[in-house]
């Protein structure tokens, strides 16, 4: 029987951050700047997005808890990783090239891929740290992984504004670097060895594996409701990152693409700060803390928003800039920490899957409620925005009385030993 190594390798480490700053590239570059852009220059409305969005949300609430458990049962979860990376960089290389409705296609399959992709992800996190360190790793790559939106509008304004090229090529530009990006992470992660592979679960058994781990999740302390909160939250941010941010500025407040490109700046430039600092205080002062913190913070960032909108003086909006950014950099740095303390070693990627799994159906609820009120109801972006507003007020409530304290996990919830290698996915 072979012993786990005691800790992870500086390369594996470098690695699982650059990948962070890869898969940022695609959140804020392509979903957050530049494919809402296009969709205002083809003329297509605020539910074009939201549908699409809906649509990858529901292929990833059925799919990801099948992944994590997958990953799990075969104990390696970085060929995962490529696959799905894979996927969403083929996808977004192909963005705008053809007709809108195949743009609007390939961006749902970028979304599926780039979703599941990171369930595998978040999990490896404890493969590249210790229950010690765990929170400045996170905060690391999430604030390092925030350049890749540096690099993302930088990719933009180059190609865009500087070269005259087509929203075709840019696409094309930010595949290729998600992709440089992410090879680090393929190559020379290493994962922590002594899982014990056991058999993978059958892709026909996905809704039953699905109901299984909601019912093996209520077993843990804290876990269900802290799934609940983050659904909740994450419904609002997803939103907003996810294109309705830029929407809203462009068509609400009348801003032209080079003052949301300056304004999405100065909000990453607080993002990069708020998850480096928020990793220390995670760590000084437990992830529960900080995260409803951050979701404070978000309320009032977005509320300066709807101001701005309401009384004509879009200076207010740059409040979004800053208070915005370190609130998302703050909230998943806090968030996946918390994840790993109330979720169980043995069960981490399964359990991971449903934390993608309601992260994905908030992206649904999310834009269709967007959709709602702008598209149906009539009844304007501002109302949407504080709709936002109100389910993250929601999971700041839902989180009272969690006990984020490091558990004692009992044998059968550790990692199991073995010295066989781990099969291959």
């Amino acid at each position: 029987m072979s012993e786990a190594r005691s800790g992870p390798d500086p390369l594996s480490v470098g690695s699982w951050v650059l990948y962070d700053l890869a898969n940022t590239i695609f959140a804020l570059g392509v979903v957050g700047r530049y494919f809402p852009e296009w969709l205002t220059e083809v003329d297509q409305p605020d539910s074009a997005l939201a549908l699409v969005e809906a649509a990858a949300g529901a292929l990833v609430i059925f799919l990801a808890p099948w992944v994590g458990a997958r990953s799990d049962a075969r104990g390696a979860r970085v060929p995962t990783l490529r696959i799905t990376t894979l996927i969403a960089v083929g996808a977004t290389a192909g963005l705008a090239a053809g007709p809108v409705t195949m743009t609007l296609i390939l961006l749902g399959i970028g979304l599926v891929g780039f979703n599941i992709g990171s369930v595998v992800y978040d999990a490896l996190l404890v493969d590249v740290s210790t229950p010690e360190n765990r929170g400045r790793i996170s905060g690391l790559g999430v604030g390092i992984g925030y350049i890749g939106s540096f690099i993302g509008l930088g990719i933009g304004v180059v190609t865009l504004e500087v070269l005259g090229w087509s929203f075709a090529a840019t696409f094309k530009m930010l595949a290729l670097a998600f992709l440089v990006f992410a090879l680090p992470a393929f190559l020379f992660i290493r994962e922590q060895q002594g899982i014990e592979a056991t058999p993978a679960p059958r892709f026909r058994d996905v809704a039953s594996r699905i109901v299984s781990s909601w019912r093996k999740a209520r077993r843990y302390d804290g876990l269900v409701r802290f799934l609940v909160s983050r659904f909740l939250y994450t419904d609002a941010i997803n939103t907003l990152i996810g294109g309705f941010l830029t929407i809203f500025v462009l068509r609400e407040l009348g801003l032209d693409g080079p003052f949301v490109t300056q304004l999405l700046g100065v909000a990453i430039a607080a993002a990069v700060v708020g998850a480096l600092v928020a990793g220390r205080f995670v760590e000084s002062l437990g992830p529960l803390r900080v995260l409803r913190a951050a979701l404070l913070m978000w309320m009032i960032a977005i509320a300066s928003g709807v101001t701005a909108a309401v009384t004509g003086q879009t200076a207010i909006a740059w409040v979004i800039g800053p208070l915005g950014g370190v609130a998302l950099g703050s909230t998943w740095t806090a968030d996946r920490v918390l994840m790993t303390r109330l979720s169980p070693p043995r069960h981490l990627g399964e359990f991971f899957g449903l934390y993608a799994t309601v992260g994905r159906f908030a992206t649904i609820l999310g834009p269709l409620t967007w959709a709602l009120i702008v598209d149906l109801l009539g009844w304007g972006r501002r109302v949407a925005m504080g709709a936002l507003i109100l389910f993250i007020g929601l999971g700041w409530w839902a989180l009272r009385r969690l006990d984020d304290s490091e558990r004692d996990w009992p044998p059968e919830d550790r990692l199991v030993l073995s010295g066989s290698p781990a099969p291959p996915i």
